[in-house]
């Protein structure tokens, strides 16, 4: 009843566009009932997403010692992300901070394990693995690609290296791992100040003809992408894109691809307590980017984007903004491009009233190929530091409208729990395949109690 009630809600908007009802002067209370119309409708559409029921991925303990590098006595499960291919299968990659690995386990398109035991992606048990990135392609036992953070302490003042490793049999096994960075900077940090960083920073995609693409940041400030032209077997010397010299240093790396393979890049800064967006295209495969430029200036302090291009071309982004600066309260924004990321619309905030909370930060997008746009976000309430729970809303109309945000069911935490990722909320847990299902990851923190890593499917276009 309701689609039937869109569809015709829809068709009286047409005609009233085409000029069909333009006679015996209604024609301007009818526009204005015809916007009224048009905005209900874009709002009923963007809400139909239903959503199953949590799927339990893995448990652990909830034990956090002091840190003692990689002889700390952590023991819990933590910084899962999520990927899902055109056949709905799901892939989960997380760490596992007991045994100090990235472990991965699929679901197939009826919520059922494909493995018995998860799978150790990184096989260093003596070495912390932290925040993955998650890459699937859609072959029957197709391939999975990893991208992940390793504290390897090489002589640098933080530990961290970028390492990779890929499965050509559908996540039964993965190869060796590659040390895609090879340097002692302290690779995968996100810097804020000298005193205050988030891990995870990097990212993962693949471009329409097969290329890998992988971009971090170091914490002495650098912004590198490296490619991967044979499926992830080798990969090229790292790219500098941002952070060189005195300059501010490069945060939160997001990519993504179009069509025609050119390659976005979005990354926030350090040191700035009025930190703008960043941004970059190459247009060469990888091989070079352009001048990095700030997307907007703004007085405030902007953290932590995201970026995703459609079918249609429309590069799409979203992220954190404090007018107070950093620290502060947070409110999430999206804008979008038309013309290959040259220029961006006004932003617009898209995280509602904040009424009960303190923040919101940390946002996920993906996009469909019908061009609606997801996105979900963390929730700060004024108890504890850690975020608890996840904001959601969704575009049915390549972002013109969005719906009103809401709280994805069942991502509060029961008790004193809260989200992870304890390391850093510089995380990928949305994904989006091309016919609108979603799935959404999450890690819960129960101190002394236990650990959980859920996986939640949506579909967008309701029942």
């Amino acid at each position: 009843m309701l689609i039937d009630l869109l569809n015709l809600l829809r068709g009286a908007w047409n005609r009233l566009r085409e000029g069909r009802y333009a006679t015996r002067g209604y024609l301007a209370p009818l526009l204005v009932t015809g916007v009224m119309f048009q905005v209900a409708l874009a709002a009923a559409e963007n809400q139909m997403i239903t959503w199953g029921e949590k799927i339990e991925v893995a448990t652990g303990g909830a034990f956090r010692g002091p840190w003692r590098m990689n002889d700390s006595d952590f023991r819990y499960v933590d910084d899962p992300t999520v990927a899902i291919n055109e056949q709905g299968v799901v892939g989960v990659a997380w760490a596992d901070q007991a045994r100090q690995d990235i472990f991965f386990q699929a679901f197939e398109a009826d919520g059922k394990p494909r493995f018995e035991k998860p799978v150790n992606v990184s096989q260093s048990p003596r070495i912390f693995s932290w925040l993955p990135r998650l890459v699937m392609t859609s072959a029957d036992a197709g391939a999975v690609y990893i991208l992940w953070q390793e504290i390897v302490f090489s002589g640098g003042s933080h530990g961290g290296e970028i390492f990779f490793a890929r499965s050509t049999d559908g996540g039964r096994s993965f190869s060796h791992p590659l040390n895609l960075s090879n340097t002692p900077a302290g690779d995968g940090k996100g810097r804020l100040t000298r005193d205050f960083w988030h891990n995870g920073s990097l990212d993962l995609v693949m471009g329409p003809e097969g290329n890998l693409y992988a971009a971090w940041t170091e914490f002495e400030g650098a912004l590198w992408v490296s490619h991967s032209t044979d499926g992830g077997e080798r990969f090229s010397t790292p790219l500098q894109v941002a952070g060189q010299g005195i300059g501010t240093p490069a945060r939160g790396p997001s990519l993504a691809v179009d069509a025609a393979g050119v390659i976005y890049l979005a990354w926030a800064v350090g040191e700035d307590r009025a930190a703008d967006i960043h941004f970059a295209t190459s247009t060469d495969y990888g091989r070079t980017f352009s001048m990095p430029r700030p997307i907007f200036s703004t007085e405030g302090h902007t953290d932590a984007p995201k970026i995703a291009v459609d079918s249609n071309g429309t590069v799409h982004l979203v992220y954190a903004e404090s007018p107070a600066g950093p620290f502060q309260r947070y409110h999430i924004k999206y804008t979008r491009s038309n013309d290959g990321g040259r220029t961006f619309e006004e932003p617009r905030e898209i995280s509602g009233p904040q009424t009960e909370l303190a923040s919101v930060h940390f946002p996920a997008l993906g996009v469909d190929d019908k061009g609606n746009v997801y996105v979900i976000w963390e929730l700060f309430t004024r108890r504890v530091p850690h975020p608890r729970g996840l904001g959601f809303t969704s575009s049915g109309d390549g972002g013109h409208t969005f719906a009103p945000a809401s709280v994805i069911p069942g991502s509060i935490p029961a008790g004193e729990g809260v989200n992870g990722s304890l390391q850093g909320l510089l995380m990928r847990k949305l994904a989006v395949n091309q016919a609108g299902a979603l799935v959404i990851v999450n890690s819960i923190f129960w101190a002394n109690q236990g650990s959980q890593i859920w996986l939640l499917r949506g579909q967008a276009g309701g029942p």
